[in-house]
C-alpha cells in the first residue's frame, strides 16, 4: 500500500520522507528539488512481534510494511499543468492514501512559495488543485455516462445518478472523500472504481510544526507539548503534529544522546495513523521459524487474510486455528495454548481481528 507525501513546496516534504526511511534525498531551499518521486519502503511498528517472537523462539522477525512516496510540490494552478502539475498529480494518481504536509512553523531562512505561512491556505490550494483535476476527470466520465443512459445501457442511469452527487459535492469545494455514498452497492464500486478520483483516497493532514510556549497565542498541547496550531485546522479528523527537522536530526543520534536531550520522535505515530486511514489490520503468525506480521483489509474473512500468505489458504481452505496475541502470551506457547482451551476453531466466515494470531488448517 502506498501513502503519497503532498504539499507546496518547501514545506518539509523530503525532510520527512528522509526522517521516515532513513533514505537520503535532496532537500534543498528552493521549489521542485524533487522531480522523480522518491519511494521508500517502511516498517510498520509493532512492539508485539517481539514478544512473541521470544516465546516462540523465532530465528527472525518480519514487520508489516507500507510504501510513502515523495511527490513534488504542487503549485497553484498544477490542475491545469503549472509548475509540471500534470506529471505530479499522475504521480498521486498511483498511490492509495494522501498525507498532506502543511508549513505551520516560521523561518525566514526557509522560503515559502507564496511569502507568508497561512496553512489554512495552503490545504485551501493544495485541495482545490485536485478538486478541479477531478472535476476534469468526473466531465469527461459524464460524457460518457449521458450517452449510455440515453441508450439505456445497463447501470448507466443509476452511475450518472452517482456521478452527480460527487459533482456536486466537488463543485462545492468538497474533496470527493465527502460524498455520502453507500459503498456496498454495485453500481458505486463501479463509478468509483472508474472515476479513480484523487480526493475520493483518505487523506492525512501532517501539520510541520516547532513547539513554543505554553503563553503564546493560540498554543495548543498534544503529546506533551505545546504548539501552535489554528484552532479550525484541529477539527480535521485526521493530523497528526510533527517536528519535522527535529524526526530528521533523531536519525543521526543515538537513543542515549536523545534521552539526554530529552527529545522523543513522534515519527512512529504517523506510520501508524496512515496505516489506520488505508483501512489496514494486522493478523500474526508465529513459530521457530518466523513471527511475521500480515497486513489485510479491515473487515476480511479468514479465508481473504489467509490469502495474503498465500493462494492456497484461501482456495483450499478448511479451518483456522484463532487467539488473541495477548491471551497467547499469557499461555506462554501455541500447545499450552491448546491446553488451556485458549484456541478458537474458526470457518469462512470468521471476521479476522486485529492482533489475531492464526494457524491456517488446509
Amino acid at each position: 500500500m502506498k501513502i503519497g507525501i503532498v504539499g507546496l513546496p518547501n514545506v518539509g516534504k523530503s525532510t520527512l520522507f528522509k526522517a521516515l526511511t532513513k533514505v537520503a534525498v535532496d532537500i534543498s531551499n528552493y521549489p521542485f528539488c524533487t522531480i522523480e518521486p522518491n519511494i521508500g519502503i517502511v516498517k510498520v511498528p509493532d512492539l508485539r512481534l517481539e514478544k512473541l517472537a521470544k516465546i516462540s523462539q523465532s530465528k527472525k522477525i518480519i514487520p508489516a510494511i507500507v510504501e510513502f512516496v515523495d511527490i513534488a510540490g504542487i503549485v497553484k494552478g498544477a490542475s491545469v499543468g503549472e509548475g509540471l502539475g500534470n506529471k505530479f498529480l499522475a504521480n498521486i494518481r498511483e498511490v492509495d492514501a494522501i498525507a498532506q504536509v502543511v508549513r505551520v512553523f516560521e523561518n525566514e531562512n526557509i522560503t515559502h512559495v507564496h511569502n507568508k505561512i497561512d496553512p489554512e491556505n495552503d490545504i485551501e490550494i493544495i485541495n482545490s488543485e485536485l478538486i478541479l483535476a477531478d472535476l476534469e476527470t468526473v466531465q469527461k466520465v459524464k460524457t460518457r455516462l449521458e450517452k449510455d443512459s440515453r441508450g439505456n445501457k445497463k447501470g448507466a442511469a443509476e452511475q450518472l445518478a452517482i456521478l452527480e452527487k460527487i459533482k456536486n459535492n466537488l463543485e462545492a469545494g468538497k474533496l470527493a472523500n465527502e460524498t455520502a455514498l453507500d459503498m456496498h452497492d454495485e453500481n458505486t464500486e463501479i463509478i468509483v472504481r472508474e472515476l479513480s478520483l484523487l480526493t475520493m483516497k483518505p487523506f492525512l493532514y501532517v501539520f510541520n510544526a516547532c513547539p513554543v510556549k505554553s503563553d503564546e497565542v493560540g498554543a495548543k498541547l498534544f503529546n506533551g507539548v505545546y504548539y501552535k496550531i489554528p484552532e479550525n485546522l484541529l477539527k480535521k479528523d485526521d493530523f497528526i503534529i510533527l517536528d519535522i527537522k527535529i524526526e530528521e536530526e533523531l536519525i543521526e543520534m543515538s537513543p542515549t544522546e536523545a534521552e539526554e536531550l530529552g527529545i522523543k520522535s513522534n515519527i512512529d505515530s504517523l506510520i501508524l495513523k496512515a496505516y489506520e486511514i488505508l483501512g489496514l489490520i494486522t493478523f500474526l503468525t508465529t513459530g521457530t521459524d518466523e513471527t511475521r506480521a500480515w497486513t489485510i483489509r479491515k473487515g476480511s474473512t479468514a479465508p481473504i487474510a489467509g490469502l495474503a500468505i498465500h493462494t492456497d489458504f484461501k482456495d483450499k481452505f478448511i479451518r483456522a486455528e484463532v487467539i488473541n496475541w495477548e491471551k497467547l502470551l499469557e499461555a506462554g506457547s501455541w500447545s499450552k495454548a491448546r491446553d488451556l482451551g485458549l484456541l478458537r476453531t474458526e470457518g469462512k466466515e470468521y471476521i479476522v481481528q486485529d492482533g489475531d494470531v492464526i494457524e491456517f488448517k488446509i
